[in-house]
């Protein structure tokens, strides 16, 4: 069992993971909802100054079934950063696609003998759940029951807890290792604005011009893939999570769009208590170096310019 599977490839973190890989000379295969998309991969690895010659595709999604016992065979890693993207009001049309596509991958790899998976959760597994002092490392989740809690973090508290317990429960000899980014941000490789991007070519053309009264941690893409990598190859990883977030203080949207350059207006409201996100478990454990949240702001810009997309 030699290859390597990440599933969601046509995505913002999976494309910029995909070209890690193969720039370290891994045969990749990745999950697609069309193998009409296959192109779209191929021109965002390309993106990168990266080969597609080792990489190939198969046809899955995470609200099926179909399709994932032959993207599993004889693969011995999954990076699992796909996750069902759903706009809707209806709370369990986002959390049960999030939690079953999760169980659907990893139930893949346990009966295909994979050795171990590295799954993309978020920080919104760990810490929208309110604390007196807004200090949050990995031993913190985000409670499903807390009052008033958005679909998003509902679905991947859930989505976290249900992989644990079924690594747990069914899962035989099957490793999890999870990362739990912030805010993701960071040049792209795909030809679309997708996912958190699309806040940085709203402020830059001034379609979003009131901000949500927010503060969060902002985590590099480029490092988000390069902690993907270790946490496969650390063995001390498994069964652990770890908290990715770039150095220095946590931001506001109108600190962001600062460092970019233009004016916006904050919704009305108080401002956001202060927020503490560690990441000394990754740096020690890891040996995660990110970047500071200002290089990947100010490059994220100039990726969306350079592509076209603002």
């Amino acid at each position: 069992m030699t290859d390597t599977l990440v599933t969601g490839g046509t995505g913002y973190v999976a494309t910029r993971l995909i070209a890690d890989l193969l720039a370290s000379g891994m045969p990749v295969r990745t999950t697609v909802r069309s193998l009409d998309r296959a192109d779209e991969v191929r021109d965002a690895v390309r993106r990168a100054g990266v080969g597609a010659d080792g990489l190939s595709f198969v046809e899955a999604s995470l609200t099926e079934d179909a399709g994932w016992a032959a993207a599993l065979d004889g693969v011995a890693e999954v990076h699992h950063v796909a996750s069902p993207m759903v706009q809707t009001a209806d709370r369990d049309a986002v959390v049960v696609p999030a939690r079953d596509g999760a169980l659907r991958v990893l139930r893949a790899a346990r009966d295909a003998g994979t050795r171990r998976v590295v799954l993309t959760s978020s920080f919104a597994a760990v810490g929208y759940t309110p604390k007196a002092v807004r200090d949050y490392d990995e031993s913190d989740w985000t409670d499903p029951e807390t009052p008033g809690l958005p679909a998003y973090p509902l679905s991947k508290a859930v989505a976290e807890r249900a992989a644990w317990d079924f690594v747990r429960d069914e899962g035989g000899g099957l490793e999890l290792v999870v990362l739990n980014p912030t805010w993701v941000a960071g040049p792209t490789l795909t030809a679309a604005a997708r996912s958190s991007l699309a806040f940085f070519t709203g402020m830059l053309d001034g379609s979003l011009s009131v901000v949500p009264r927010q503060r969060f941690g902002i985590v590099d893409v480029r490092d988000l893939a390069s902690a993907h990598l270790a946490a496969m190859r650390t063995a001390s990883a498994a069964g652990r999570r770890y908290l990715l977030l770039a150095d220095g203080p946590t931001m506001t949207f109108r600190e962001v769009a600062q460092v970019i350059g233009v004016e916006v207006t904050e919704a009305e409201g108080e401002d956001p208590p202060p927020l503490i996100i560690r990441n000394d478990r990754a740096k020690a454990e890891l040996g995660f170096r990110p970047r500071s949240a200002i290089e990947t702001i100010t490059e994220t810009v100039a990726s969306l310019r350079e592509l076209g997309l603002a």
